[in-house]
């Protein structure tokens, strides 16, 4: 164990105590981009804040990489990756598919994460042993669906938009081979692979702290996340998820067909 389960559930409650009194609330949006629109509201601040206080006052030794207020001490063999609201977009249109997500890497590689979603009172959590889930349902241990075929797969993407040119029909022969495609859920979509009801997540233009943390629970699920030429997802960028080896090998041969 790398990480007390505990210690994720306190980094899920000091975010939920920023989050939830401002989801579906009249609050001010800002957006990060001068061309386009990339939201970030006071609770993703006031999250990302909560969390490096927790992390700085339990672990002083370790770094912390967060989406909205940078790095610091990232020379640091253990640093925390930080999104407070992956799915702003979702968050700010009042659907609860976003989460708050945190994960831990030594020396480069994630080895613990959470993903929590506090409106539907759900935890998604790798300990670095074993990934569990806990929620409604009760608390289980997170085990992948043992889909080989694509035939049979369903795939999420956030969207197909965001594929260009050739991206986009190398995500196309993917698509056109599974059995269901569905759009949207941001996180959500990568721990549904890790809770065997979704098979492939694929995705382009990722930042560390959007994958990161979901790493670890993906793995020890039982499933393979890279990037498209299949290195280490850590690095971001282009990324695939699947529930077994066996899909992910076929669909990363159809990512990189010429």
């Amino acid at each position: 164990m790398v990480v007390e389960l505990s210690f994720l559930k306190r980094i899920a409650r000091v975010a939920a105590e920023q989050t939830l009194p401002r989801f579906r609330t009249t609050s001010l949006i800002d957006n990060k981009y001068k061309t386009g629109f990339d939201p970030v509201t006071e609770a993703d601040r006031e999250a990302e804040k909560a969390i490096r206080t927790l992390i700085n006052a339990a672990y002083p030794q370790h770094g912390i990489l967060g989406e909205e207020f940078g790095g610091e001490n990232l020379d640091h063999s253990h640093v925390w990756v930080i999104d407070p609201i992956d799915g702003t977009r979702a968050f700010i249109s009042g659907i609860p598919v976003w989460g708050t997500l945190a994960g831990l890497t030594i020396d480069g590689d994630a080895v613990a994460g959470l993903m929590a979603q506090p409106f539907t009172n759900e935890l998604f959590m790798c300990d670095g042993d074993a990934s569990w889930y806990e929620g409604p349902g009760g608390t289980r241990r997170l085990q992948t669906r043992k889909t080989v075929d694509l035939a049979e797969a369903t795939l999420f993407t956030t969207t197909p938009a965001l594929f260009k040119e050739r991206k986009r029909a190398a995500y196309d022969r993917v698509e056109k081979s599974v059995r269901l495609a569905r759009y949207g859920t941001d996180c959500y979509a990568y721990v549904m692979v890790a809770a065997g009801f979704v098979d492939l997540v694929i995705e382009t233009g990722l930042h560390p702290y959007d994958i990161v943390a979901l790493i670890p629970i993906i793995e020890k699920a039982g499933g393979v996340i890279t990037t498209w030429d299949g290195g280490p997802a850590e690095k971001a960028g282009d990324i695939i998820a699947a529930a077994t080896p066996e899909l992910h090998a076929k669909a990363l041969a159809l990512l990189n067909q010429s």
